[in-house]
């Protein structure tokens, strides 16, 4: 079967793989459509550390049930549209004892730890197959990237009378806008991009700061009295966004932390006492959050068609990713079609 897999840093073909096997307690699964991810991206440009290559990538998938195993449950049945869940937990460190298996020590997320999904067909755990219901696999291939967003929203102890600063509005921070509006919160949206900024304010935002235009920390203050925001989410991974986030944030203030910077930072560590801040990674998301990204999409108010950048075939994956590393401010999400229509 055919599979899309990034061979070397600026590489990317497609190849002839072998159609899995299933077995006992497993779902054979076609996929529709898997979206490029920023992993992806930093694995293409040769800036991910955690991928050997070459790599399949994918993580990020609206498929259909194509066959079920022996001790499948009866709730998961040929012709079913899924997403699935790409991480994995050992059930023995320190954070599946505690009962947060996202943040398992020895996780192995699709196309980053071990090959991904970007092929014809896969084979997963049952466990790992996420019924969408009416959602069409084009449109579930945003659950993933969307719950990590919303994961971090829980992280913050989000409430409604909160004022939320999320900083980066690509998918992953535009699941923490919908997350935090939709639990009551005030929620100011920071990017360097205005369509990006209109369309947080589409999916929840009450207002918008480009960093590139205005000084965040001025904004933020005269938006919050003064006070600072209740909770910032962090959602670029770069030192300038790490500072700013605790800069703006409020004394007592909370701040999630997604994206995760390349390169050392210099903190003022002042901040951290005087203001008392409650400073938390936040890692991938639990089956609660998938499961809320699907009940916010079948709502019917996810603007889903502008979410995604471009559909291309696999065969036009590397040009799709060139154009992405030329310009990657302007891209939401791209996502491979991995069947031909009939």
């Amino acid at each position: 079967m055919k599979a899309v897999q990034i061979v070397e840093p600026s590489e990317m073909k497609v190849v002839e793989i072998e159609r899995p096997e299933l077995h006992a307690g497993e779902v054979l699964v076609r996929i529709e459509y898997v979206g490029f991810c920023g992993s992806d991206l930093n694995t293409y440009s040769g800036r991910n550390p955690m991928v050997k290559l070459p790599v399949i990538p994918g993580h990020e998938v609206g498929a259909v049930i194509e066959e079920t195993g022996p001790g499948v449950p009866e709730g998961l049945a040929k012709g079913m549209n899924v997403t699935l869940n790409p991480y994995t937990n050992c059930g023995n460190c320190a954070s599946c004892r505690n009962g947060r298996v996202n943040a398992c020590e020895h996780n192995e997320t699709l196309g980053v730890q071990r090959n991904g999904v970007m092929s014809e067909y896969a084979v997963l755990p049952w466990t790992k197959v996420i019924p969408t219901g009416d959602i069409a696999p084009r449109e579930a291939a945003l659950i993933e990237p969307m719950s990590v967003g919303f994961h971090a929203v829980s992280r913050g102890q989000v409430i409604d009378n909160d004022i939320v600063v999320v900083i980066g509005c690509g998918m992953v921070g535009m699941g923490a806008v919908v997350r935090a509006s939709l639990r009551g919160a005030t929620v100011i949206a920071v990017d360097v991009d205005d369509e990006k900024l209109l369309l947080a304010r589409r999916m929840g935002a009450t207002c918008g700061i480009n960093s590139k235009k205005e000084d965040v920390r001025e904004r933020v203050r005269q938006l919050t009295e003064g006070f600072g925001a209740d909770v910032v989410i962090e959602a670029v991974g770069s030192p300038a966004t790490y500072v700013t986030a605790v800069d703006i944030v409020s004394f007592t203030g909370r701040v999630v932390c997604i994206g995760y910077a390349k390169s050392e930072i210099s903190f003022q560590t002042k901040l951290f006492v005087q203001k008392e801040l409650d400073i938390r990674g936040s890692r991938n998301a639990l089956p609660a959050d998938f499961r809320a990204v699907i009940h916010y999409m079948q709502s019917g108010r996810c603007p889903a068609g502008q979410l995604i950048t471009a559909i291309v075939p696999p065969e036009e994956a590397q040009t799709a990713m060139e154009r992405w590393a030329a310009n990657p401010g302007k891209v939401f999400r791209i996502l491979v079609k991995m069947q031909r229509d009939v």
